[in-house]
């Protein structure tokens, strides 16, 4: 493992232990030499994690969509920009860029692209671990909003098992250096899958 993405924030969060959190997993990337890959900009949760690796001596790759560096928020100072064509085309390269994924609290964005690339991985289009490293309980409903959707067979246990969540930030590296991608279904119901076939 070599490059990790991180998702995140724009904005700061309500809570103070965000950006502390943020700029102490950025720490630790830089200290394990891994390249943090992430979405470009100098402002909230995303400036604050980007920062934090560069003042630790480590790399930074940003990929943002033109149409935000016109906006102003690119961050000029990372040790490489890419700047793109469109949303889509920044998570394609972010994918290709990174070895794993992260998500810190965030909005709309960061669960439209951890949960692509997690899809990604039930299709069996990548095999990078993905990972939401909760802060203050900030996944939790979310997690449990997803084991409602293995308890209601709309996604397969194994899947489920396939995604990492908790606090730790060493439990996390742990586990995504150790990461074997599961080999579950996407079809929860094979036979009768199966059975449907014309």
């Amino acid at each position: 493992m070599k490059s990790v993405c991180v998702y995140c924030g724009s904005n700061m969060g309500g809570q103070p232990v965000y950006s502390e959190r943020a700029a102490l997993l950025g720490r630790r990337l830089a200290r394990e030499s891994l390249r943090l890959v992430y979405g470009g900009g100098n402002v909230g949760l995303m400036g604050i994690v980007a920062n934090a690796v560069l003042d630790a001596g480590g790399e930074v790759i940003g990929v943002i969509p033109q149409q935000l560096s016109d906006w102003e928020v690119a961050h000029r100072g990372v040790t490489s920009l890419e700047i793109v064509g469109s949303m889509h085309e920044r998570k394609q390269r972010m994918s290709e860029l990174s070895d794993a994924f992260i998500a810190l609290p965030g909005g709309f964005g960061t669960l439209d692209e951890i949960f692509e690339m997690l899809t990604w991985r039930q299709l069996g289009i990548n095999d990078k671990p993905c990972a939401f490293l909760d802060i203050d309980g900030f996944y939790t409903p979310l997690m449990a909003m997803i084991d409602r959707m293995v308890e209601q067979r709309f996604l397969h246990p194994d899947q489920r098992r396939d995604l990492w969540h908790g606090e730790s930030i060493d439990d996390m590296l742990g586990w995504m250096s150790s990461y074997t991608p599961v080999e579950a279904s996407k079809w929860i119901d094979a036979k009768r899958r199966q059975a449907l076939k014309p």
